[in-house]
């Protein structure tokens, strides 16, 4: 089958490649899928470039975590019902040599997620990372109902599904920081009540004004490196933020600060969600797909012939939104 793939990491143009590898067969418990859309994230760049270092994890890596398309076989103790389902996939290269860039891929079936019929194939590739992100740090620790929320980077991709979902589970006020007004726009337009342009006026500011001083009750953070000191000053009192994101492998906080306003922090990464919570996100999430009450923005479509140039485009930042690869 035709697969991108690297065997050392560095330069997008430099050590991807496009070419044959065996075709998969799915091991027990497991489902083989018949890829039609991978879905690229900031953390297949890092991993790829050797941000997070530089040591191979495997000899040959296939990347990306999430993908869209069609069962095709099953493992033994797997359904043979499901053959022939219509699946997005989460975590397909987390922790495994084998990710969605390419023809296809066997995973643990229940990485497989029926998609509703009604969903466009191509935004089957955004839900695993994407889409499961901002669910889980809007669901988390009681959820938004009846919340003040700001959410760091609405127009991005994470940030644009956390307006939504902000928006849908009950939240009392969404407000987002941008960087355009073209970004404005469509973060306004997914639900957000305000949108700060952080380039032209004071965050923190903007955001005392839009809540008469009280703040809000859970900041939704892309970047805590650069944005903590504007988190510190927006976070009510007994509020919280939610972290899932940061430009820097190490910052510093001040204590003091902190400690004052007697706000939780919370960290976490979407591939290591628990069961109880991966499962909550996933059953949210369908019934948001089922009812169409979504707006998926995909900022790029490629061949997976362009892969390089695809992993080029999202670590340079220049596109909004989601970027997804053509695999047929």
């Amino acid at each position: 089958m035709k697969a991108a793939f690297y065997e050392q990491t560095g330069p997008a143009e430099q050590v991807l490649v496009v070419g044959e590898v065996p075709d998969p067969q799915p091991a027990p418990g497991e489902v083989r899928v018949r890829l039609q859309w991978s879905g690229l994230n900031p953390s297949d760049v890092k991993a790829r470039s050797g941000a997070r270092g530089p040591m191979m994890p495997f000899p040959r890596v296939i990347p990306h975590s999430d993908g869209m398309g069609i069962i095709d076989a099953v493992g033994a103790g797997v359904d043979p019902a499901r053959s022939g389902e219509r699946v997005w996939l989460w975590n397909a290269a987390w922790g495994r040599a084998f990710g969605t860039a390419a023809e296809a891929v066997c995973l643990p079936e229940q990485q497989a997620v029926s998609l509703p019929a009604n969903v466009p194939d191509e935004v089957g590739a955004c839900l695993g990372i994407p889409a499961l992100t901002a669910l889980h740090a809007v669901l988390t620790d009681g959820g938004v109902a009846g919340q003040r929320v700001l959410v760091a980077g609405g127009a991005g991709a994470v940030g644009h599904y956390a307006v939504q979902f902000s928006r849908l589970l009950g939240a009392r006020q969404v407000i987002t920081t941008v960087s355009s007004a073209a970004k404005a726009a469509l973060a306004l337009a997914a639900g957000a009540d305000v949108a700060i342009n952080y380039r032209t006026e004071s965050v923190v500011d903007r955001v005392s004004q839009e809540t008469q001083g009280e703040g809000v009750d859970r900041v939704i953070e892309m970047d805590i490196a650069a944005n903590a000191a504007i988190d510190i000053e927006v976070v009510r009192l007994n509020g919280q933020w939610v972290v899932y994101g940061s430009g820097a492998k190490q910052f510093t906080l001040p204590f003091f600060p902190m400690i004052s306003r007697n706000f939780g922090v919370r960290f976490f990464i979407v591939y290591h969600l628990s069961d109880a919570d991966r499962r909550r996100a996933v059953e949210t999430l369908t019934d948001f797909l089922r009812r169409d009450l979504l707006q998926h923005n995909i900022g790029m479509k490629l061949p997976l012939a362009s892969i390089a140039e695809a992993h080029a485009a999202v670590e340079s930042g220049a596109v909004t939104g989601n970027v997804v690869l053509s695999i047929r």
